[in-house]
């Protein structure tokens, strides 16, 4: 085969480590007897249109520097829902660029078929399951500040009661 690959790594917070998915992505690409010439990291927010590596390998895929790019899943290439994901993958396929998923095996651009629909559903799954982190978030916080914690490193605060006032 020896195609050009790009490897796309991504993990949201700071905490979450990349390697596990790239050395994954690089025995993906050996098997097939590619060419790794460039691998992407980040650690910013799928949902966010402001990652840098991103669009740095949209470009480099619109000036030819390799063929296919690996990702772990369509989660970690993006969670911008459908319109924006879709957007993204018609732009690589116009660079004649595929996609391949190492979680999602049917996942890859460089075939037709029923690979498109199955884009379509879950780029919509990725930004449903993100909003759902975002609500369980804003739940877990919120009950938080009910039972008076202020965070993690913080002791909680006094509550003061109708009559009596006491410390937790």
């Amino acid at each position: 085969m020896n195609k050009k690959v790009a490897i796309y790594a991504r993990v949201s917070t700071e905490d979450q480590h990349l390697e596990n998915q790239i050395k994954q992505l690089e025995n993906l690409a050996l098997s097939y007897n590619n060419k790794i010439v460039r691998i992407y990291k980040e650690k910013v927010s799928g949902g966010s249109t402001t990652r840098p590596e991103f669009h740095r390998m949209l470009f480099d895929a619109r000036m030819k520097h390799f063929d296919i790019v690996y990702v772990w899943s369509l989660d970690r290439f993006s969670r911008e829902g459908i319109r924006n994901t879709l957007s993204y993958l018609e732009r690589l396929r116009k660079y004649n660029v595929g996609l391949k998923s190492l979680q999602e095996s049917w996942l890859d651009t460089t075939e037709d078929g029923m690979g498109e629909l199955l884009i379509a559903v879950l780029s919509w799954v990725a930004k449903q399951e993100r909003k759902c982190i975002s609500e369980r978030t804003k739940a877990g916080l919120r009950y938080a500040k009910n039972v008076g914690k202020r965070g993690p490193d913080k002791k909680p605060r006094k509550k003061i009661g109708y009559l009596k006032r006491w410390d937790k």
